[in-house]
């Protein structure tokens, strides 16, 4: 793999609506402030949802891991890295969110996998349209 680095990161202010009774962000919405980050991180490479739709492929999320560490609390403002780490037959994107204080309170990746949008067929290499927007060679 290239040495090349693909990262994005952005700030996240926690919502209300994010935590539970206890003021505590619910371990589910940690998840859609990775798909904010990750989102970023498409952008910053050219293929946005919208852009891999065009190309003719989707993009689920096959598998995700989060290592919860310390808690985020409401109206806290946490620093969320995006990061490719395998994209060949496969898109890694790993995640790291820091607090205000820099420390590291949740580590997680999640794996994606294309999907031709007409067949539905899975690939089992990356297209080379990902590859073109990375700026590496298949």
């Amino acid at each position: 793999m290239s040495e090349r680095i693909y990262r994005a990161e952005v700030d996240i202010t926690v919502s209300f609506h994010d935590c539970d009774p206890m003021g505590v962000v619910w371990h589910g919405n940690y998840f859609r402030f990775f798909e904010v980050a990750r989102e970023a991180l498409l952008r910053s490479v050219n293929y946005s949802y919208s852009e891999m739709a065009a190309s003719g492929y989707v993009w689920p999320v096959v598998d995700t891991h989060v290592k919860y560490r310390q808690p985020l609390r409401c109206e806290e403002v946490v620093r969320v890295a995006a990061s490719i780490s395998e994209y060949e037959n496969r898109l890694r994107i790993d995640y790291v969110i820091r607090n205000a204080a820099g420390q590291v309170t949740t580590k997680a990746h999640t794996l994606q996998v294309a999907v031709n949008a007409t067949t539905q067929e899975m690939c089992f290499v990356s297209p080379d349209i990902l590859f073109e927007r990375l700026g590496v060679k298949p």
